[in-house]
């Protein structure tokens, strides 16, 4: 109860806000060219993969919650060896990647709208000043809060669907039909270099030791999050292929967005994606920045999450921050878009493939079904082969900074560990470590966590429910506690604060304690068995 859990609504912005960055700003005009009229057909094919992956992660994230997120789970299936730590180390290349394509899209994004045209060195420009800018308000351990990123999520999603519902009026949509079409292998390919713009949605996975009720929020969070994005991306892919000629999108594929809105709302419609693109490229910086690439770098340097960083004290931890901004601005401003966006679908499908992977060797643990985790591994797999031998073909050079990428991060990795001795600890979170250890001697913990409620509360009724009761321990991340009773809601609170101070269980504690009426309890009654 020590801290605010974060609910469905929180779980579910983190996983847009992390998806609807740069991604489909940078990189639409791209998938265009590649797969023409097919290019809302490409969107859905790297959706098909975000969404079976985010299966694997549902089902570890509710079995393993941990700030380590990714990293914790390839360590949990495969121990803590080379391949994981350069896993970690490919992950943070990929978000650097991830963090140069925001910034490449907000400096193309703010060249053609304060300028009206694409300045390179007023591009540049721009990547610099945003990644310093993020980078001094994270310095200085201000980070917008889950609040202000719901507020800019939804301002960024609704611009989407407003340009879509317009566009629909003005679009010539005979281009979408089958003719225009581009081959399978062009289709698939468009849709695995903006595979990039699905990655996001694993930032859910790090919020699980905060999440409410997280056996029944998690799931719900994630396919929500990658059904309504695929949604999204389809609409607005269809929109921009019907209201744009492919000499628009050749000329302006860095913001073919804004042009696409130009048709039917002129230079307003321009002026407001390009509001939307610096809006959403800022909040995803802001979130990479603050968020997924800390905890990589942290890992990657101390080989787990140390104790004294929490994640207030961010402030003090700017080496790290430092070190990520210099690298973002040499990428984004040194490598071509297209080199950028394939050398990070590259690195997070060589991730995500290890994360199904995992959740096949874990299953038994996880409670999942394995079929669905390894058709997901197999479409990674499949996928990585079709991004490298389309490029080889066609643009060999494009896979020069994917090659530079997957080398430079596995003789970092080597020499790191190799001179520092430090190597990827049992848990990434220590947080974790302790909750298996409460989840190991529960029996013992409910007891007498029901006896001291059934003393301060005499009406109450406490029940057991959720995965520890149905499938035991070993399939168990929570043990799930109702407790039924007429009283006031804040006054039971407090007593449950008082039993965990009483019983000395720390805030991470696995114990997840729901306060319900008892008029609430037969409706719920199959699901869980009264503790005596």
């Amino acid at each position: 109860m020590h801290n605010k859990k974060i609910g469905f609504w929180e779980a579910y912005s983190i996983g847009i806000g992390g998806m609807i960055g740069g991604g489909i700003f940078a990189v639409l005009g791209l998938t265009i060219l590649l797969s023409r009229g097919a290019a809302p057909v490409a969107f859905i094919f790297a959706g098909i993969i975000a969404l079976l992956t985010s299966y694997s992660y549902a089902k570890l994230s509710v079995r393993y919650p941990s700030e380590g997120g990714t990293v914790e789970y390839l360590v949990r299936a495969f121990g803590n060896n080379l391949i994981t730590g350069y896993l970690n180390t490919l992950l943070l290349a990929a978000y650097v990647i991830m963090l140069s394509l925001y910034s490449y899209a907000f400096g193309s994004y703010a060249s053609a709208l304060f300028l009206g045209y694409e300045l390179e060195l007023a591009k540049k420009l721009f990547i610099a000043l945003v990644i310093i800018f993020f980078t001094v308000i994270n310095a200085l351990g201000a980070y917008i809060s889950g609040k202000a990123e719901d507020i800019m999520v939804f301002m960024k999603v609704g611009i989407l669907l407003f340009f879509s519902v317009l566009g629909f009026l003005t679009g010539d949509f005979s281009k979408l039909s089958p003719e225009h079409w581009e081959s399978i292998i062009k289709i698939m390919t468009g849709g695995l270099i903006i595979f990039l713009a699905y990655e996001g949605f694993e930032l859910i996975a790090n919020t699980a030791q905060d999440v409410e009720d997280p056996e029944k929020t998690l799931p719900k969070a994630f396919y929500a999050a990658v059904t309504t994005v695929i949604f999204i991306y389809v609409l607005v892919s269809t929109v921009a292929v019907a209201n744009l000629t492919y000499e628009e999108v050749q000329k302006y594929q860095d913001y073919a967005l804004a042009v696409a809105a130009k048709p039917f709302l002129g230079q307003a419609g321009f002026v407001l994606i390009g509001i939307a693109a610096l809006l959403s490229t800022a909040s995803a910086i802001n979130a990479t920045l603050y968020g997924s690439a800390r905890v990589s770098y942290l890992i990657a340097k101390f080989g787990a999450l140390p104790k004294n960083i929490t994640r207030q004290l961010w402030k003090n931890a700017t080496e790290g921050l430092v070190i990520l901004a210099i690298l973002t601005i040499i990428f984004a401003t040194t490598f071509n878009l297209e080199n950028i966006s394939i050398a990070g679908s590259l690195g997070f499908l060589i991730i995500f493939a290890g994360v199904n992977l995992a959740n096949v060797k874990l299953s038994y643990y996880t409670d999942s079904n394995k079929l669905i985790s390894f058709i997901a591994f197999l479409m990674c797999v499949i996928s990585i082969f079709v991004l490298i031998g389309y490029n080889l073909k066609t643009n060999p050079h494009a896979l020069e900074s994917s090659l530079v990428v997957l080398v430079l991060t596995l003789l970092f990795e080597i020499s790191y560990r190799f001179f520092t001795k430090i190597k990827l600890q049992k848990f990434i979170d220590w947080r974790l470590e302790e909750r298996e250890k409460y989840i190991q001697q529960a029996e013992n913990y409910i007891n007498k966590i029901s006896t001291e409620i059934k003393k301060n509360i005499p009406d109450a009724e406490v029940y057991l429910a959720g995965n520890f009761l149905k499938k035991g321990k070993s399939k168990a991340g929570h043990i799930n506690l109702y407790v039924f009773s007429e009283q006031n809601k804040d006054k039971i609170e407090q007593h449950i604060q008082n039993i965990e101070k009483k019983l000395n269980l720390p805030y991470y504690h696995p114990f997840n304690i729901k306060i319900l009426r008892k008029s609430q309890k037969n409706e719920l009654e199959k699901e869980h068995k009264k503790i005596t």
